[in-house]
C-alpha cells in the first residue's frame, strides 16, 4: 500500500515529527569513508565506528571526538557491531590482493592500549579468490555469516570469538552477488535471511541440513535490506526500486509501492528510513543551500508503516550512511558533515495534528506512541467537537462513543438534546449500556428516546438480552419506564426474565387486570417468593377468581412445589406457609374459608389453632342463621366434632367465649365439662330448671366436688314447687356421705314453705340413731382408757417402790436357756450378753422394744416441737398487720396437719413412760446381779 504524503498549505512535506539539526565535524583531516556501522556500548560515549582505507578503525564520541587504532595493514572494508555485547567484527586486508581476513575483537579488554583481538580467520573459505559483500553477526555470538560477491555464503557456527569452538562452511552458492544478511530468532528456531541482486531467500542455521525456503525472485542493491524491530514482527526489508518488500522466513509479506532508485534501507524505531535517488522530486531542504537545486538529490524518507503515512522528508547531498544512536538519526554526507534528526515528543506532534485538524493521524499516532487511555479520550473528545462544529453529528457521536468511561457522558448527552438529534444520542446511549457503565437516568432516557421514536423493533432488541449477565442497564428503572409509556408487555418480559416478580404482579394486577396469569405466575414462584405475593395479591385475586386462588393457597399451606411443566423434582419435600396467615385474605367469601379451613383441618391436622379458631366460629355463625332443621341439625353436629377433636384444650376461654356469643348451648356444657367447670354446669340447670339434670350433675360429679349435693339441697330448698322426690334423693347422698350436719341441714330446708317434717323424718331418724351408737362406742373406750391409765400406774408405782425379779428362762432373740453371763430389761425381756451385743444399739434400751419406742419419742418430740410453733403462731398472728401472710406461712410449713397417733401395746407404753434415768440404773443393776 502506498503512503499518502501529508503537506500543508504552501505545498511543504509535512515534518511533524522529526525536528532537524546541523552538526559540523571539525575534522581537519578529510578522508574518505568507505564504511560506517553502529555503535551501542554498555560505556555509552562512542558514536561512529570508522573504517579507514589505510586500515584504521577511528571511534566518534558523542562530543565528536575522535579516536582509532590500526586493525589492518592495508584497509578496513567491513565492520559491524554487536548490540547486546561489546564485540566488533571486522574484515579487512593485510596484504595485496583479495585474501579479506575476519577479526573479532572484543572492546572492553585492551592490548597495549588497543582494543583485544580475540580471532583472525581468513573470509574465504576455499582458494578462489572473491571480495566480501556484507557480513552479519547473530546476537548470541554463535553465528556469523558473511556474503560475497560471487554469490556465496560462509556461515561460522560455533563461539565466534574462538577458534577452538567454531566451525566454518559454505551455506549458500549463487550465480549473483550477495547484498544483505539478517539472522532472524523465533523462540529456538535461526533463521538467516540471504538477499542477491536476483533473489531472496531463508536458511533455518538452527537445525540439520539447513533447508532453504525462496522467498521471491527480485532482489536489492547493497545497504538496501534491514531487519524490523518486533512492531513489524521482525520481517526482512528489502528496498528494490519499485516497490518495498516485507518478508517472513517462510512467506512473502506486504510491500509498499516507494517511488525512486534505492540506496540506503534502515530501520530505527517502528521507523523505515530509506535513502534514494528520484530526478523527479527534488523538495526543498534546511539541509541544504538554496542556490542548490541540482536535480539529482537524495531524498531521505521516514516511513510510518503502521500509521501509513511519510514521518519526515528531506534532500541531501550525497549520503554516505544513516546511523542510529543515543535516540536520534545521523545522516554522514560526503562532505563531511553529520545531520542528526531527532524526534520531537509526542505531545508536541499531537498539537501539530490537531492544529491541522488531522484527527484520524493523530489518533493512529497515540496509538503507536502507547498513549494512556484518557490521552486517548481527550484526543477523541476533540475529534467529536471538531464534527460537531461542522455539523457531521453522525461522526461526531462515534468519536463521542470512543470517549466512554473517561468522559462525563452528560457532557456528549447535553450536545445531543440540545440539537435535537435523538438518533445519534441514542447510539450513544446504547453503547453506554453495552459498557455497563449507564445508570438509571441514563436507562431512562434510552428508553424515552426508544418510546419517542416508536422503534419497536430496537425496544425489543435492547430488553432481550439472552442472559442476566449480558444485562447493561437497570432493570428496575427500565421497567418503570416502560410501564409509564404503556409499553406494558416489554415491561413484563423485563420482569419475568429477570425475576422483578412484584413488578410483574403490579402490572398484570393493577395495568393489564389479568388474574388469572398472575395467579399461575404465582404458582411458578418459589415458595418464599409465592408466600409473599399471595399475602400481598390475596385480596385482590379473591376478589376476582376466588376458587382458583383457593387452590393455590391449599398447596401453599399443604406440600407447596412450584409449577415448573413437569420440570421440578416431585419427590423432593414440599414446603408449606402457615395457614393462619391467609385467613383475612378470605374476609368477603365465607364460602372459600370453609373449604380452606376444613381441607387444612383434614389434611393438616397439626395446622395453628387459629386454623380451628375461625372453622368453630364459621360453623356456629352457619348453625345460628341456618333455619333449615335438618341442615342445623347437621352444622350442630359438625360444631360439636370439631369441639370434641381436642383442638380447643388449651384455647378454651375461646372456644367458650365463641359458643356463648352465638347461644351454642350444648358446646357450652361440653366445655363446661372438659374444664371441669362443675359448678356453671349446676348453675345452667338450675337456670333452665332442670330438675333431673341437677340431680344427674351431682351423681356424676358429686365425688369430684361434694359441695354440689349441699348446692342442690338449697336450690330445692328455694324451689316453692313440690320437689320431695328430689329432696329426698340428694339428702339420702348427702346422709350416706356425711356431708352435712343435721342442724345445718333443717335450717337449709327452712326456706321451703312446702317441706314437711316428713321430708327430713326419715333422715333425721336414722341420723339420731348412728349418733346414739356413736355415744355408746365412745363411753366405751373411755371407759376403758380408765382402767388402762390405772394400771399403769399401778405398774410405775411397783416398779419405783419395789423391787423387780426376772423369772425370765430364755433369752429373747435366740430362744436359747440363759445362761450366765446375762442381761435383763424392766420390760420383761431377758438377753444373753453376747446376743445382746450382737443386736443392741446402746447398752440403755432394749433391742425388742427399741423400734416401737422410738416411734413414740418421735411423735411425743414432734408434739412438742409443734406446740412450740403454736405458741410462735399465735404470738405472730397478734403482733402482725397482714394475718393473712403469716397464716399462708405456717400452713406452707405443715402446722396444721393432722396428726395421727398409734397405739402402743401396753408393755411399749411401759417402756415408753419411764424415765431414761430410771432404765439405765435398772440395767446397770441387772448386769451386776448376773
Amino acid at each position: 500500500m502506498e503512503f499518502v504524503r501529508q503537506r500543508g498549505s504552501c505545498d511543504v512535506p509535512l515534518s511533524f515529527r522529526w525536528a532537524p539539526s546541523v552538526l559540523l565535524w571539525s575534522e581537519g583531516r578529510k578522508k574518505e569513508v568507505h564504511s560506517l556501522a553502529c555503535c551501542r556500548l554498555s560505556n555509552p560515549g562512542r558514536l561512529l565506528d570508522c573504517a579507514h582505507m589505510e586500515g584504521q578503525i577511528w571511534f566518534l564520541s558523542r562530543s565528536l571526538q575522535l579516536t582509532g587504532f590500526q586493525a589492518y595493514k592495508l584497509r578496513v572494508t567491513h565492520l559491524y557491531q554487536l548490540k547486546q555485547h561489546n564485540i566488533l567484527a571486522s574484515v579487512g586486508e593485510d596484504e595485496e590482493g583479495i585474501n579479506p581476513l575476519v577479526k573479532i575483537w572484543n572492546l572492553e579488554k585492551r592490548d597495549g592500549g588497543n582494543p583485544l583481538c580475540t580471532r583472525i580467520f581468513p573470509a574465504i573459505p576455499g582458494t578462489e579468490p572473491t571480495v566480501v559483500s556484507c557480513l552479519t553477526v547473530h546476537e548470541n555470538l554463535n553465528f556469523m555469516a558473511i556474503g560475497f560477491t560471487d554469490g556465496s555464503v560462509t556461515l561460522n557456527k560455533g563461539d565466534i570469538t574462538r577458534d577452538r569452538h567454531s566451525k566454518t562452511q559454505i551455506l549458500h552458492k549463487g550465480n549473483y552477488p550477495v547484498t544483505g544478511l539478517a539472522f532472524r530468532q523465533a523462540g529456538k528456531t535461526t533463521h538467516l535471511f540471504v538477499v542477491t541482486t536476483e533473489n531472496v531467500q531463508s536458511y533455518i542455521v538452527s537445525g540439520k541440513d539447513y533447508p532453504r525456503v525462496e522467498l521471491d525472485t527480485h532482489g536489492c542493491g547493497l545497504r538496501c535490506s534491514a531487519l524490523s524491530d518486533p512492531s513489524q514482527d521482525l520481517q526482512f526489508i528489502v528496498a528494490g526500486d519499485e516497490c518495498v518488500y516485507l518478508y517472513q522466513p517462510d512467506e512473502r509479506g506486504p510491500c509498499f509501492a516507494f517511488e525512486g532508485h534505492k540506496l540506503i534501507a534502515h530501520w530505527f524505531r517502528g521507523y523505515l528510513v530509506i535513502v534514494s535517488r528520484d530526478r523527479k522530486v527534488s523538495p526543498k531542504s534546511e539541509f541544504t543551500s538554496r542556490d542548490s537545486q541540482s536535480s539529482d538529490k537524495q531524498i531521505l524518507n521516514v516511513y510510518d508503516l503502521c500509521n501509513k503515512f511519510i514521518a519526515y522528508s528531506a534532500v541531501f547531498e550525497d549520503v554516505v550512511d544513516v546511523l542510529a544512536e543515543w535516540g536520534s538519526l545521523y545522516v554522514l554526507t560526503r562532505d563531511g558533515r553529520v545531520h542528526a534528526l531527532q524526534e520531537k515528543d509526542t505531545q508536541t506532534k499531537l498539537e501539530m495534528l490537531f492544529k491541522k485538524n488531522l484527527f484520524e493521524m493523530a489518533i493512529n499516532l497515540a496509538k503507536s506512541q502507547h498513549l494512556d487511555s484518557d490521552g486517548l479520550a481527550q484526543i477523541f473528545m476533540q475529534y467529536g467537537d471538531h464534527l460537531y462544529s461542522k455539523g457531521n453529528h453522525d461522526g461526531a457521536v462515534q468519536q463521542y462513543i470512543r470517549t466512554i468511561g473517561k468522559l462525563e457522558p452528560s457532557y456528549v448527552i447535553r450536545k445531543f438534546l440540545d440539537a435535537q438529534r435523538i438518533h445519534n444520542l441514542t447510539a450513544y446511549l446504547q453503547t453506554l449500556h453495552r459498557q455497563s457503565l449507564a445508570n438509571a437516568d441514563h436507562t431512562t432516557l434510552l428508553l424515552n428516546c426508544y418510546t419517542k421514536l416508536k422503534d419497536s423493533s430496537k425496544l425489543e432488541e435492547f430488553i432481550k438480552t439472552k442472559s442476566e449477565s449480558e444485562v447493561h442497564f437497570d432493570v428496575e428503572t427500565a421497567i418503570k419506564v416502560l410501564r409509564q409509556a404503556g409499553y406494558y408487555s416489554h415491561a413484563l418480559y423485563l420482569a419475568e426474565n429477570h425475576a422483578h416478580h412484584e413488578w410483574y404482579l403490579k402490572i398484570q394486577l393493577e395495568d393489564i387486570k389479568n388474574y388469572q396469569e398472575a395467579l399461575q405466575y404465582i404458582g411458578k414462584l418459589p415458595f418464599e417468593q409465592a408466600e409473599s405475593n399471595m399475602k400481598r395479591y390475596g385480596k385482590i385475586l379473591m376478589h376476582h377468581i376466588p376458587e382458583q386462588t383457593t387452590q393455590l393457597l391449599k398447596g401453599l399451606c399443604t406440600d407447596y412445589r412450584p409449577s415448573l411443566e413437569g420440570r421440578g423434582d416431585k419427590e423432593a419435600p414440599g414446603c408449606r406457609a402457615n395457614s393462619e396467615e391467609f385467613i383475612p385474605i378470605f374476609a368477603n367469601n365465607p364460602r372459600e374459608l370453609k373449604a380452606f379451613l376444613e381441607h387444612m383441618s383434614e389434611v393438616q391436622p397439626d395446622s395453628p389453632q387459629g386454623i380451628y379458631d375461625t372453622l368453630l366460629e364459621l360453623r356456629l355463625q352457619n348453625w345460628a342463621h341456618e333455619k333449615d332443621p335438618q341442615v342445623k341439625e347437621k352444622l350442630h353436629a359438625e360444631a360439636i366434632s370439631l369441639l370434641k377433636s381436642g383442638r380447643f384444650c388449651n384455647v378454651f376461654d375461646k372456644a367458650l367465649v365463641l359458643c356463648q356469643m352465638h347461644d351454642f348451648q350444648d358446646g357450652v356444657l361440653y366445655l363446661y365439662e372438659q374444664g371441669k367447670l362443675f359448678q356453671q354446669i349446676m348453675h345452667y340447670h338450675m337456670q333452665h330448671e332442670q330438675y333431673r339434670q341437677v340431680i344427674a350433675v351431682c351423681e356424676r360429679h358429686g365425688e369430684q366436688e361434694p359441695s354440689l349435693w349441699e348446692q342442690a339441697l338449697s336450690y330445692f330448698a328455694r324451689k316453692e314447687e313440690d320437689c320431695k322426690e328430689y329432696m329426698a334423693a340428694v339428702l339420702k347422698h348427702i346422709e350416706n356421705k356425711n356431708l352435712m350436719p343435721p342442724l345445718l341441714v333443717v335450717q337449709t330446708l327452712a326456706h321451703n314453705s312446702t317441706a314437711t317434717l316428713s321430708v327430713i323424718r326419715d333422715y333425721l331418724v336414722q341420723k339420731l340413731q348412728k349418733q346414739s351408737q356413736q355415744i355408746a362406742q365412745d363411753e366405751l373406750r373411755v371407759r376403758r382408757y380408765r382402767e388402762e391409765t390405772t394400771r399403769i400406774r399401778q405398774e410405775i408405782q411397783e416398779l419405783k417402790a419395789s423391787p423387780k425379779i426376772f423369772q425370765k428362762t430364755k433369752c429373747s432373740i435366740c430362744n436359747s436357756a440363759l445362761e450366765l453371763p446375762s442381761v435383763h430389761f424392766l420390760c420383761g425381756h431377758s438377753f444373753h450378753q453376747h446376743c445382746f451385743e450382737s443386736y443392741s444399739e446402746s447398752d440403755a434400751d432394749c433391742p425388742t422394744c427399741l423400734p416401737e419406742n422410738r416411734k413414740v419419742m418421735d411423735m411425743i418430740r414432734a408434739q412438742e416441737q409443734k406446740r412450740d410453733l403454736h405458741d410462735q403462731f399465735q404470738h405472730q398472728l397478734k403482733c402482725s398487720n397482714d394475718s393473712f401472710s403469716v397464716i399462708a406461712d405456717y400452713f406452707g410449713r405443715g402446722v396444721f396437719n393432722k396428726l395421727t397417733l398409734l397405739t402402743d401395746p401396753p408393755t411399749a407404753r411401759l417402756t415408753a413412760g419411764l424415765e431414761a434415768g430410771l432404765q439405765r440404773d435398772l440395767l446397770m443393776h441387772s448386769r451386776r446381779g448376773t
